[in-house]
Protein backbone atom coordinates (compact mmCIF):
# COMPACT_ATOMS: atom_id res chain seq x y z
CA UNK A 1 0.00 0.00 0.00
CA UNK A 2 1.56 3.35 -1.02
CA UNK A 3 1.73 6.46 1.17
CA UNK A 4 -1.34 8.00 -0.44
CA UNK A 5 -3.46 4.92 0.22
CA UNK A 6 -2.06 4.62 3.75
CA UNK A 7 -2.90 8.26 4.44
CA UNK A 8 -6.47 7.80 3.23
CA UNK A 9 -6.86 4.67 5.34
CA UNK A 10 -5.64 6.49 8.47
CA UNK A 11 -7.96 9.44 7.76
CA UNK A 12 -11.07 7.29 7.35
CA UNK A 13 -10.16 5.22 10.40
CA UNK A 14 -9.83 8.41 12.46
CA UNK A 15 -13.15 9.67 11.09
CA UNK A 16 -14.87 6.44 12.15
CA UNK A 17 -13.22 6.75 15.56
CA UNK A 18 -14.83 10.18 15.95
CA UNK A 19 -18.30 8.60 15.69
CA UNK A 20 -17.69 6.46 18.77
CA UNK A 21 -19.48 7.43 22.04
CA UNK A 22 -16.21 7.82 23.94
CA UNK A 23 -14.82 10.48 21.56
CA UNK A 24 -15.36 14.04 22.84
CA UNK A 25 -15.42 17.14 20.58
CA UNK A 26 -12.11 18.63 21.86
CA UNK A 27 -10.22 15.39 21.25
CA UNK A 28 -11.77 15.07 17.78
CA UNK A 29 -10.48 18.54 16.89
CA UNK A 30 -7.04 17.69 18.29
CA UNK A 31 -6.98 14.43 16.32
CA UNK A 32 -7.82 16.31 13.11
CA UNK A 33 -5.09 18.87 13.79
CA UNK A 34 -2.57 16.11 14.48
CA UNK A 35 -3.36 14.30 11.24
CA UNK A 36 -3.14 17.54 9.22
CA UNK A 37 0.61 17.68 9.94
CA UNK A 38 1.26 14.21 8.48
CA UNK A 39 -1.32 13.48 5.78
CA UNK A 40 -3.31 15.42 3.22
CA UNK A 41 -7.04 15.48 3.76
CA UNK A 42 -8.40 13.14 1.03
CA UNK A 43 -11.62 15.17 0.79
CA UNK A 44 -9.70 18.09 -0.73
CA UNK A 45 -11.75 21.19 -1.47
CA UNK A 46 -14.97 19.29 -0.75
CA UNK A 47 -14.07 19.25 2.95
CA UNK A 48 -15.42 22.76 3.51
CA UNK A 49 -18.68 21.88 1.78
CA UNK A 50 -19.16 18.72 3.83
CA UNK A 51 -18.23 20.52 7.05
CA UNK A 52 -20.73 23.32 6.43
CA UNK A 53 -23.55 20.88 5.65
CA UNK A 54 -22.80 18.61 8.60
CA UNK A 55 -22.65 21.55 10.99
CA UNK A 56 -26.03 22.89 9.86
CA UNK A 57 -27.66 19.44 9.91
CA UNK A 58 -26.31 18.80 13.41
CA UNK A 59 -27.68 22.13 14.65
CA UNK A 60 -31.13 21.27 13.33
CA UNK A 61 -30.93 17.83 14.97
CA UNK A 62 -29.95 19.39 18.28
CA UNK A 63 -33.16 21.44 18.16
CA UNK A 64 -35.15 18.28 18.85
CA UNK A 65 -33.63 18.18 22.33
CA UNK A 66 -34.51 21.75 23.35
CA UNK A 67 -37.82 22.88 24.81
CA UNK A 68 -39.14 25.99 23.07
CA UNK A 69 -40.04 27.75 26.35
CA UNK A 70 -36.53 27.22 27.71
CA UNK A 71 -35.08 28.46 24.44
CA UNK A 72 -37.19 31.64 24.46
CA UNK A 73 -36.15 32.43 28.00
CA UNK A 74 -32.48 31.85 27.20
CA UNK A 75 -32.71 34.01 24.10
CA UNK A 76 -34.43 36.77 26.07
CA UNK A 77 -31.80 36.69 28.82
CA UNK A 78 -28.93 36.89 26.34
CA UNK A 79 -30.41 39.38 23.86
CA UNK A 80 -29.07 42.57 25.42
CA UNK A 81 -25.63 41.06 25.97
CA UNK A 82 -25.61 39.91 22.36
CA UNK A 83 -26.15 43.42 21.01
CA UNK A 84 -23.61 45.00 23.36
CA UNK A 85 -20.98 42.32 22.79
CA UNK A 86 -21.27 42.35 18.98
CA UNK A 87 -20.99 46.14 18.71
CA UNK A 88 -18.23 46.33 21.30
CA UNK A 89 -16.23 43.51 19.72
CA UNK A 90 -16.37 45.04 16.23
CA UNK A 91 -15.20 48.43 17.48
CA UNK A 92 -12.47 46.97 19.69
CA UNK A 93 -11.29 44.68 16.87
CA UNK A 94 -11.00 47.51 14.37
CA UNK A 95 -9.11 49.61 16.94
CA UNK A 96 -6.66 46.79 17.77
CA UNK A 97 -6.18 46.08 14.05
CA UNK A 98 -5.22 49.69 13.42
CA UNK A 99 -2.91 49.66 16.42
CA UNK A 100 -0.97 46.70 14.99
CA UNK A 101 -1.28 47.99 11.41
CA UNK A 102 -3.14 44.92 10.15
CA UNK A 103 -4.58 45.55 6.69
CA UNK A 104 -8.13 46.89 6.82
CA UNK A 105 -9.87 43.90 5.24
CA UNK A 106 -8.12 41.19 7.29
CA UNK A 107 -8.66 43.21 10.47
CA UNK A 108 -12.35 43.56 9.71
CA UNK A 109 -12.78 39.85 8.96
CA UNK A 110 -11.04 38.82 12.20
CA UNK A 111 -13.28 41.25 14.10
CA UNK A 112 -16.50 39.98 12.51
CA UNK A 113 -15.48 36.36 13.09
CA UNK A 114 -14.88 37.12 16.77
CA UNK A 115 -18.04 39.19 17.13
CA UNK A 116 -20.61 36.77 15.75
CA UNK A 117 -19.97 33.19 14.69
CA UNK A 118 -16.43 32.68 13.49
CA UNK A 119 -15.98 31.08 10.09
CA UNK A 120 -19.62 31.58 9.06
CA UNK A 121 -19.41 35.34 9.56
CA UNK A 122 -16.07 35.52 7.74
CA UNK A 123 -17.43 33.46 4.84
CA UNK A 124 -20.50 35.69 4.58
CA UNK A 125 -18.69 39.02 4.78
CA UNK A 126 -15.46 38.30 2.86
CA UNK A 127 -16.96 38.54 -0.67
CA UNK A 128 -18.86 41.69 0.30
CA UNK A 129 -15.67 43.24 1.67
CA UNK A 130 -13.80 42.31 -1.50
CA UNK A 131 -11.34 40.10 0.41
CA UNK A 132 -8.87 38.03 -1.57
CA UNK A 133 -8.14 34.36 -0.87
CA UNK A 134 -5.14 35.10 1.35
CA UNK A 135 -7.02 37.60 3.53
CA UNK A 136 -9.93 35.19 3.95
CA UNK A 137 -7.66 32.23 4.72
CA UNK A 138 -5.61 34.17 7.29
CA UNK A 139 -8.78 35.31 9.08
CA UNK A 140 -10.20 31.80 9.12
CA UNK A 141 -6.99 30.28 10.47
CA UNK A 142 -6.79 32.85 13.29
CA UNK A 143 -10.39 32.12 14.32
CA UNK A 144 -10.03 28.32 14.05
CA UNK A 145 -6.83 28.27 16.11
CA UNK A 146 -8.48 30.26 18.90
CA UNK A 147 -11.54 28.03 18.66
CA UNK A 148 -9.33 25.03 19.28
CA UNK A 149 -7.85 26.66 22.38
CA UNK A 150 -11.28 27.71 23.72
CA UNK A 151 -12.68 24.25 23.24
CA UNK A 152 -10.17 22.86 25.72
CA UNK A 153 -9.75 25.64 28.28
CA UNK A 154 -13.28 27.04 28.68
CA UNK A 155 -14.75 23.98 30.47
CA UNK A 156 -11.67 23.87 32.72
CA UNK A 157 -12.01 27.55 33.65
CA UNK A 158 -15.75 27.09 34.14
CA UNK A 159 -15.20 24.30 36.67
CA UNK A 160 -12.42 26.19 38.47
CA UNK A 161 -14.68 29.25 38.88
CA UNK A 162 -17.67 26.99 39.65
CA UNK A 163 -19.85 28.61 37.00
CA UNK A 164 -23.44 27.44 36.90
CA UNK A 165 -24.79 25.71 33.81
CA UNK A 166 -26.59 28.93 32.82
CA UNK A 167 -23.53 31.13 33.38
CA UNK A 168 -21.26 28.87 31.37
CA UNK A 169 -23.79 28.59 28.54
CA UNK A 170 -24.05 32.38 28.16
CA UNK A 171 -20.28 32.87 28.48
CA UNK A 172 -19.45 30.21 25.89
CA UNK A 173 -22.01 31.57 23.42
CA UNK A 174 -20.57 35.09 23.64
CA UNK A 175 -16.84 34.40 23.93
CA UNK A 176 -16.25 31.40 21.63
CA UNK A 177 -16.23 32.09 17.90
CA UNK A 178 -17.72 29.16 15.95
CA UNK A 179 -21.00 27.42 16.71
CA UNK A 180 -19.28 24.02 16.49
CA UNK A 181 -16.79 24.96 19.22
CA UNK A 182 -19.52 26.53 21.36
CA UNK A 183 -21.48 23.29 21.20
CA UNK A 184 -18.33 21.23 21.79
CA UNK A 185 -17.33 23.17 24.92
CA UNK A 186 -20.88 23.41 26.31
CA UNK A 187 -21.63 19.73 25.72
CA UNK A 188 -18.70 18.75 27.94
CA UNK A 189 -19.97 21.08 30.67
CA UNK A 190 -23.56 19.90 30.89
CA UNK A 191 -26.93 19.50 29.18
CA UNK A 192 -28.39 22.79 30.41
CA UNK A 193 -25.27 24.70 29.40
CA UNK A 194 -25.48 23.09 25.95
CA UNK A 195 -29.10 24.13 25.43
CA UNK A 196 -28.53 27.73 26.56
CA UNK A 197 -25.26 28.15 24.64
CA UNK A 198 -26.71 26.75 21.41
CA UNK A 199 -29.79 28.96 21.52
CA UNK A 200 -27.92 32.19 22.30
CA UNK A 201 -25.26 31.40 19.70
CA UNK A 202 -27.89 30.88 17.01
CA UNK A 203 -29.54 34.17 17.98
CA UNK A 204 -26.12 35.78 17.47
CA UNK A 205 -25.80 34.06 14.09
CA UNK A 206 -28.90 35.91 12.87
CA UNK A 207 -26.86 39.10 13.08
CA UNK A 208 -24.93 37.92 10.02
CA UNK A 209 -27.66 39.52 7.89
CA UNK A 210 -27.35 43.12 9.19
CA UNK A 211 -23.57 42.61 9.41
CA UNK A 212 -23.35 41.84 5.69
CA UNK A 213 -25.40 44.96 4.94
CA UNK A 214 -23.09 46.99 7.19
CA UNK A 215 -20.07 45.49 5.43
CA UNK A 216 -21.41 46.51 2.03
CA UNK A 217 -21.78 50.06 3.34
CA UNK A 218 -18.29 50.19 4.90
CA UNK A 219 -16.50 48.75 1.86
CA UNK A 220 -18.89 50.36 -0.62
CA UNK A 221 -19.53 47.19 -2.59
CA UNK A 222 -22.74 46.88 -4.58
CA UNK A 223 -24.50 43.97 -6.21
CA UNK A 224 -23.26 41.37 -3.71
CA UNK A 225 -25.39 38.49 -2.52
CA UNK A 226 -26.42 38.20 1.14
CA UNK A 227 -26.08 34.69 2.52
CA UNK A 228 -28.99 34.04 4.91
CA UNK A 229 -28.58 31.22 7.48
CA UNK A 230 -31.84 29.38 6.72
CA UNK A 231 -30.82 26.42 8.90
CA UNK A 232 -31.59 28.57 11.97
CA UNK A 233 -35.25 28.55 10.91
CA UNK A 234 -35.14 24.76 10.71
CA UNK A 235 -33.60 24.69 14.17
CA UNK A 236 -36.62 26.63 15.50
CA UNK A 237 -39.00 24.27 13.67
CA UNK A 238 -37.24 21.30 15.29
CA UNK A 239 -37.73 22.86 18.74
CA UNK A 240 -41.42 23.49 18.03
CA UNK A 241 -41.95 19.91 16.87
CA UNK A 242 -40.13 18.48 19.88
CA UNK A 243 -42.11 20.66 22.32
CA UNK A 244 -45.55 20.04 20.80
CA UNK A 245 -45.48 16.49 19.41
CA UNK A 246 -45.19 14.15 22.41
CA UNK A 247 -45.37 11.11 20.13
CA UNK A 248 -41.78 11.84 19.10
CA UNK A 249 -40.41 11.66 22.66
CA UNK A 250 -39.16 8.05 22.31
CA UNK A 251 -36.96 8.91 19.31
CA UNK A 252 -35.79 12.47 20.04
CA UNK A 253 -32.92 11.31 22.31
CA UNK A 254 -31.53 9.30 19.37
CA UNK A 255 -31.80 12.30 17.03
CA UNK A 256 -29.95 14.46 19.55
CA UNK A 257 -27.27 11.80 20.01
CA UNK A 258 -26.72 11.63 16.24
CA UNK A 259 -26.55 15.45 16.12
CA UNK A 260 -23.87 15.51 18.84
CA UNK A 261 -21.89 12.91 16.93
CA UNK A 262 -22.23 15.14 13.87
CA UNK A 263 -20.66 18.02 15.79
CA UNK A 264 -17.78 15.80 16.88
CA UNK A 265 -17.11 14.76 13.28
CA UNK A 266 -17.42 18.40 12.16
CA UNK A 267 -14.66 19.44 14.54
CA UNK A 268 -12.46 16.61 13.29
CA UNK A 269 -12.95 17.80 9.70
CA UNK A 270 -12.17 21.41 10.67
CA UNK A 271 -8.99 20.33 12.41
CA UNK A 272 -7.90 18.13 9.52
CA UNK A 273 -8.11 21.13 7.18
CA UNK A 274 -5.69 23.32 9.13
CA UNK A 275 -2.47 22.40 7.34
CA UNK A 276 0.99 23.54 8.50
CA UNK A 277 1.12 25.80 5.42
CA UNK A 278 -2.12 27.49 6.46
CA UNK A 279 -0.88 27.99 10.01
CA UNK A 280 2.40 29.53 8.78
CA UNK A 281 0.50 31.94 6.52
CA UNK A 282 -1.17 33.67 9.44
CA UNK A 283 1.67 35.98 10.41
CA UNK A 284 2.21 37.63 13.78
CA UNK A 285 0.06 40.75 13.49
CA UNK A 286 -3.35 39.26 12.57
CA UNK A 287 -2.80 36.49 15.11
CA UNK A 288 -1.91 39.00 17.81
CA UNK A 289 -4.98 41.05 16.93
CA UNK A 290 -7.18 37.95 17.15
CA UNK A 291 -5.67 36.82 20.46
CA UNK A 292 -5.97 40.22 22.17
CA UNK A 293 -9.52 40.75 20.91
CA UNK A 294 -10.56 37.27 22.00
CA UNK A 295 -9.00 37.70 25.46
CA UNK A 296 -10.79 41.03 25.85
CA UNK A 297 -14.16 39.54 24.87
CA UNK A 298 -13.61 36.46 27.06
CA UNK A 299 -12.69 38.44 30.18
CA UNK A 300 -15.42 41.08 29.81
CA UNK A 301 -18.14 38.50 29.10
CA UNK A 302 -16.95 36.33 32.00
CA UNK A 303 -17.16 39.28 34.39
CA UNK A 304 -20.63 40.00 33.03
CA UNK A 305 -21.96 36.50 33.74
CA UNK A 306 -20.33 36.49 37.17
CA UNK A 307 -21.56 39.84 38.42
CA UNK A 308 -24.43 41.00 36.20
CA UNK A 309 -26.46 38.01 35.00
Amino acid sequence: MNNSMAGKAVFWLALILCTMPFMSPPYALFLGLLLSFFITNPLGKKRSKYTAFLLKASIVGLGFGININTALQAGKDGFLYTIISIAGTLLAGIFIGRMFKVDKTTSYLVSTGTAICGGSAIAATSPVAGANEEQTSVSLVVVFVLNAVALFIFPVIGHILELSQSQFGVWAAIAIHDTSSVVGAASTYGEEALNIATTIKLVRALWIIPLVILTAFIFKKKGTKVSIPWFIGLFVVAMLISSNVPQLEPITPYIVRIAKTGFTVTLFLIGSGLSPKALKSVGAKPLLQGVLLWLLVSVVSLLSVLYII
